[in-house]
């Protein structure tokens, strides 16, 4: 059977076309139930591999999310990166820039905030908007935000020569889908504050926003920091795909103890 991570991966070089994914999808998952299983058993796995990843302290995991309003962000960090010891994680959510922000190249608020060697760094949308939001609202000239994607992607080249694996997900939820976690928020008194008026204004540009991410993962998919479509109408679905491409990736680094200079044995404590 094909890993989910083969399944749901946007290929370096070809059209990503959002038409294409069903946001409702579960490939690689028989069921609910048994997803549920196996998500559990990922955040296992990620918790023992992110301590010898802190151990080794010689590299880093990059985990980028990226969606649209009420796309799941903050709940793929809550069900997901709850496995993670926060010694050795650092989340940060990106606003629109402000103060020192708005004085430096766009990456900069980027660049200061990556995780050091031994952690995993969690970003809550990223250097992305700098080609999504900024696009749709018409911020910078279309020369401006198309130059960006080779921007971003030798700034993602830099990070992977330099010992930091990126790993990003587009958290994919139909239309349909997001009217109906809306409607939950102003239902629901505990969560009226994640709803803002300018949420409408916004799902206005739905179209727009489409084909923003749709040019993103298409240019910004590359061998060495590809990005994963993730179809999310189905949270419990979201949380074993995501949960299941970190663990294969940090599997993937081969991640060993640092041996002692001594050998341990020897050692006589009194």
């Amino acid at each position: 059977m094909q890993k989910i991570s083969q399944e749901l991966i946007v290929q370096p070089g070809k059209k990503f076309r959002i038409g294409s994914v069903d946001a409702s999808a579960s490939q690689g998952a028989k069921d609910k139930e048994e997803a549920l299983k196996r998500t559990a058993k990922n955040l296992t796995l990620m918790g023992d591999l992110q301590y010898r990843l802190y151990a080794e302290a010689k590299r880093t995991l990059l985990i980028v999310l990226q969606g649209i309003d009420a796309g799941g962000k903050d709940g793929t960090i809550r069900h997901v990166m709850e496995a993670f010891n926060p010694l050795s994680t650092v989340v940060t959510a990106f606003k629109a820039p402000d103060g020192a922000e708005r004085r430096h190249d766009y990456l900069w608020r980027i660049h200061k905030v990556l995780p050091e060697q031994g952690q995993i760094g969690i970003f809550n949308r990223s250097h992305y908007e700098d080609v999504l939001i900024v696009r749709v609202h018409d911020l910078v000239s279309k020369e401006t935000w198309k130059k960006r994607y080779g921007h971003i992607n030798d700034f993602e080249r830099m990070l992977t020569d330099s010992g930091t694996t990126v790993l990003k997900f587009f958290l994919y939820i139909s239309k349909e889908e997001q009217k109906k976690r809306f409607e939950e928020r102003l239902a629901d008194p505990t969560k009226n504050w994640k709803f803002s008026m300018g949420d409408l204004k916004e799902r206005e540009r739905w179209e727009d926003y489409m084909a923003a991410f749709e040019d993103a993962l298409t240019q910004c998919s590359t061998p060495y920091a590809p990005w994963y479509c993730i179809p999310a109408n189905k949270k419990w679905y979201r949380n074993l795909a995501v949960s299941s491409i970190i663990t294969e990736t940090l599997e993937s680094m081969n991640l060993k103890f640092p041996k002692m200079e001594n050998d341990p044995k020897t050692i006589v404590i009194k």
